[in-house]
């Protein structure tokens, strides 16, 4: 990944363009998801309205209980259910914030499972920027019935000089 030295370097040399907002939040949402506690999947996300940081969330064991790393997973059917998913936090946190997100975006690293999709929706979040394909497509249906963006944003990382 090219860092912010190298970013800067080739954009005075004309080399580099600039991150759009979507790579912008979702290089955001990819530094988040280095917080997660459970090593099976690293998921960060962003809540953002109007280009603005509302909320954050990584996937992550409930607060001040053992996390995976250090207990071991918790698994039910081939899933460790110890975690909080990303997306549940970072709607969690603006809850307990007082942050209003209705009609914001949420950028996350893996597109959102079933139930973290069921909770985006009711949260009134009407964009989901995401970066890998996880595995629910039930949410593809959903999201056009309900009039939710979903965008697949396929390489998540800030662009490389074209």
């Amino acid at each position: 990944m090219t860092d912010a030295a190298d970013i800067s370097a080739q954009r005075a040399n004309g080399e580099a363009r600039r991150a759009s907002w979507d790579e912008y939040f979702m290089a955001i949402a990819r530094v988040i998801a280095t917080r997660a506690t459970c090593d099976r999947k690293h998921v960060g996300a962003v809540i953002v309205r109007d280009r603005t940081i509302l909320s954050t969330g990584y996937n992550g064991s409930i607060r001040g209980t053992p996390h995976c790393d250090d207990a071991g997973h918790m698994m039910e059917d081939g899933h460790c259910v110890r975690t909080i998913h990303a997306e549940i936090n970072a709607v969690i946190q603006a809850a307990k914030n007082g942050t209003a997100i209705e009609g914001a975006a949420i950028y996350v690293t893996a597109s959102p499972c079933w139930n973290c999709f069921k909770a985006i929706a009711n949260a009134g979040l009407r964009r989901v920027v995401f970066g890998e394909f996880y595995r629910d497509d039930r949410i593809f249906d959903v999201a056009r019935a309900l009039d939710i963006e979903l965008v697949h944003l396929a390489d998540a990382t800030m662009p490389e000089a074209r």
